[in-house]
């Protein structure tokens, strides 16, 4: 059955209303507390590596707490690397013991994610990893990616590529047969002759949508974070995807296919410089970093994925959880100028961004303004300015300085106040604009 726009639309509504969601990646490499890549980057064999399954057990992984976090923080979805590069599964997968459930933890961590998140109202989404680096028959000597790509014991040992792909494709079906509706499934990742019909990508994604036809997929069955794809050609794959996913990278402008027609987009972006726990990565950055990349995907029509790295025993840790409480402190006064939102009619003012819905122009103010604030060309359309943190009246004005720019309006905090007045959340102060049309 050939999917029409407006069902497409219909599916991709609630993914284009929520804008906010939490990434988590998790797995044995929190305890060498290195980054999610540290089997790729040390070139450490299976075999070294094997420690950490045998002493995985997080015996503090409460995800009833990690939902809580994500709700507080004003997210709507959360996507959990079910199976990252490793190989390793969070999940009770009947095909393989290289998983949670074989460990100390003894426990189907995918389950309980699903169970808890799905309590608090939130979407669910799956990571799994198209690369496998446990797998006996997933290619190992000279990729570019393998611990073992440079290991001269693996030039000559015999795979069976196909065997992988039964595999992979069986865990797949695991997933989404065994564990509820899925929102989400989120691939990653497609590299050189790695994509494609190489994945069997046809056949994947008729399963995948025969089993549950609502369900998002990403675009890396045949992308990586930093390539195009067919989703942005005007005769997409049939794996293409629903939405691009740039990665630790804001798009200058929002997403459009060959033909001018907007694709939906979510960026992946850490909180400090790795996805996985990272004992010494310290350089998180700050709410009101956040809080302004938030607003600047919707301003482009985009989704922001925001991810934390639990450490070894389960937690989140406390450097994450501070940022995303003041996140949800601002999202809890400002999240109508998030949510269902997108793209403004109207071009980036010098001083911040600018958000709509409808009628409704959000604007964010992040710098001092000499003056009141600059509506530039808006002269005759602004109707009615609220603070939307807690709705008070501002003040529309004409000031006497300003003969210069008569298609401008102007917004003040003081009704006879023509100078500076200090913004009242320095991160990003939002006026709410009621406009006479959304044109």
């Amino acid at each position: 059955m050939v999917e029409s726009p407006q069902q497409r639309r219909q599916r991709m509504q609630w993914f284009s209303e929520a804008r906010f969601g939490m990434f988590i990646h998790w797995g044995l490499y929190a305890i060498p507390a290195r980054g999610e890549w540290v089997r790729s980057v040390e070139k450490i064999s299976v075999e070294d590596y094997q420690p950490y399954f045998d002493e995985f057990d997080p015996v503090d992984y409460n995800p009833r707490e990690w939902a809580r976090i994500a709700k507080q923080a004003g997210m709507k979805y959360a996507v959990l690397t079910a199976k990252h590069h490793d190989g390793f599964c969070l999940f009770d997968s009947a095909l393989t013991e290289y998983k949670s459930t074989r460990t100390k933890a003894g426990r189907d961590l995918v389950r309980e994610y699903l169970d808890a998140f799905r309590e608090e109202g939130l979407k669910v989404g799956l990571y799994y990893s198209l690369l496998d680096w446990h797998h006996p028959d997933y290619p190992a000597y000279g990729d570019p990616h393998h611990p073992m790509r440079s290991n001269e014991d693996f030039r000559n040992r015999p795979r069976e590529f196909g065997r992988y792909l039964e595999y992979m494709h069986g865990q797949i079906r695991e997933l989404l047969t065994g564990y509820g509706k899925i929102d989400i499934m989120w691939f990653d990742f497609s590299y050189d002759g790695m994509k494609g019909e190489t994945w069997r990508a046809t056949d994947l994604i008729t399963m995948v949508r025969s089993l549950q036809p609502h369900i998002i997929i990403d675009n890396r069955l045949e992308a990586s974070g930093s390539e195009r794809g067919s989703i942005f050609s005007s005769n997409p794959s049939f794996f293409a995807g629903d939405f691009a996913s740039p990665e630790q990278i804001i798009p200058p402008s929002g997403l459009t296919n060959e033909d001018g027609d907007a694709i939906p987009w979510e960026a992946c972006v850490t909180l400090n410089d790795n996805w996985g726990y990272a004992a010494a990565d310290k350089n998180y950055k700050t709410s009101t970093t956040i809080i302004r990349k938030l607003v600047e995907c919707v301003s482009k029509n985009g989704n922001l994925l925001l991810n934390v790295g639990p450490d070894a025993l389960g937690r989140i840790p406390k450097a994450s959880v501070d940022i995303l409480t003041e996140v949800g402190d601002w999202m809890r006064e400002n999240g109508d100028s998030i949510y269902a939102c997108g793209q403004a009619a109207v071009p980036k003012p010098d001083w911040g961004r600018y958000t709509q819905k409808g009628n409704t122009l959000y604007a964010h103010v992040f710098e001092e303004s000499i003056g009141p604030i600059n509506l530039m060309g808006l002269a005759e359309r602004v109707t009615k300015a609220r603070l939307l943190s807690d709705g008070s009246e501002l003040f529309l004005s004409r000031p006497w300085n300003a003969s210069l720019f008569p298609d401008d309006a102007f917004v003040s905090f003081l009704r006879a106040g023509h100078s500076t007045h200090p913004l009242p959340d320095k991160r990003d102060t939002v006026l709410q604009l009621e406009m006479k049309d959304s044109r």
